[in-house]
């Protein structure tokens, strides 16, 4: 079967030098321009080459009008000594925070006057009181500092709307952001109203398909023994990364803890399967709420230096319904419209805190080209994780 995204592979040798001076002007790192040359087709023109692939789907990541009031989930903290005493959690602005979690789903800390990340972690911490600490099945981030972590995706790569660890059976109620460095007006966090948009989807054709059919999330996880002399061309997560353990046996028995359905590929690649719902029980609303999205399939790394190259089949993810069936370009169109339609954008600033309920809001982001000198970088916090249950019956 023809597939629309896979990349021409027989380039002119002038069309690759060209690609590889269009990479240097754009700044993409010297280890990947080579990929940046080999992944574009055969085009005419230098003003051609520019254009995206064919078949990429990008967010808009422009909203066309105001999804919620600000006033209804930002705190200017200007009104406050943003001091000791404000770190109780019987403070004035902690029950604002919390009275604003608990009705949106949304706090937007401004005006901080913070820099120190620690400290944003306690401010955090006043919505986020039990963080997760990573157990094997989850794609595991780094820390920035202790228990704060790296967005875990490169600056370059636009991150479609997603909701956390939706791929596993362990998911986050809900996650916090700490703007550590920023500059302005560039590198905006986007994030999605999710009870809109499971209102609008369920109307749709294609939301009742995945509220018939369910979702099942397909997971290669490479080998980092058979990647120990070669560059990470390709490689996206390491089972021993994602699973906690060198052992290919625990790795089998932590990714079934998860609920995972597990299979060994060549080179020890670790294949993974997750059945699950679509949508997610929300208790707190007593209703099932969209729980999915096109960044648990391949054009993921549409814009993901190292894999960007790779043809869809050959990429570390992929998402199909239930019945192993194949999302249509349409379905996958209509799925990021739907997201966008109601995205809201955190511009940042050094300082800001941002609370973000997993079920009420998907989250996701352009990509980020900076100029030399300047500096973005968010600390992230993982709340608590809970057992998902899918939908339950009568609760749409």
């Amino acid at each position: 079967m023809d597939n629309p995204y896979r990349p021409h592979w027989l380039r002119p040798l002038a069309i690759v030098a060209a690609m590889a001076e269009i990479a240097q002007k754009c700044r993409i790192p010297a280890v990947y321009r080579p990929l940046f040359a080999a992944n574009i087709g055969p085009m005419s023109t230098a003003a051609d080459m520019l254009k995206p692939l064919p078949g990429v789907i990008e967010p808009r990541w422009s909203p066309g009008t105001e999804v919620l009031p600000p006033d209804s989930y930002v705190i200017d903290c200007a009104d406050y000594a943003m001091g000791e005493s404000d770190l109780s959690p019987e403070s004035p602005l902690a029950r604002r925070m919390n009275r604003t979690f608990d009705e949106v789903g949304l706090v937007w800390l401004g005006n901080t006057g913070l820099t120190d990340l620690q400290t944003m972690r306690q401010f955090g911490k006043l919505v986020v009181k039990n963080e997760m600490r990573y157990q094997g099945g989850a794609n595991p981030r780094d820390n920035l500092e202790a228990n704060v972590y790296e967005v875990g995706a490169p600056l370059t790569a636009w991150l479609h709307y997603h909701h956390e660890m939706a791929y596993i059976s362990h998911s986050t109620r809900m996650l916090g952001f700490l703007g550590h460095k920023a500059v302005a007006g560039k590198g905006a966090t986007y994030v999605s109203d999710n009870l809109q948009a499971t209102d609008v989807i369920l109307q749709t054709e294609f939301g009742q398909k995945l509220k018939e059919l369910g979702l099942c999330y397909h997971r290669n996880l490479t080998d980092r023994e058979s990647f120990r002399d070669q560059p990470p061309i390709g490689v996206y997560n390491h089972w021993q990364k994602s699973m906690l353990t060198d052992d290919p046996d625990e790795a089998v028995k932590v990714a079934e803890g998860r609920g995972l359905e597990v299979e060994w590929g060549k080179d020890r690649l670790l294949k993974t399967r997750y059945y699950i719902s679509a949508f997610e029980y929300f208790p707190l609303l007593d209703r099932n709420v969209l729980y999915s999205s096109v960044a648990d399939d391949a054009m993921w790394f549409d814009t993901w230096p190292n894999v960007m190259h790779l043809p869809y089949d050959e990429r570390p993810l992929a998402l199909t319904f239930g019945d192993g069936s194949e999302m249509t370009r349409d379905e996958k169109q209509l799925f990021v419209d739907i997201y966008d339609r109601f995205g809201i954008p955190v511009d940042w600033d050094v300082g800001d805190v941002v609370i973000v309920c997993n079920y009420r809001f998907a989250h996701g982001r352009p990509g980020i080209h900076l100029e030399p000198g300047e500096e973005r970088e968010l600390g992230v916090l993982i709340g608590d994780a809970y057992q998902r249950v899918g939908d339950l019956d009568g609760k749409w």
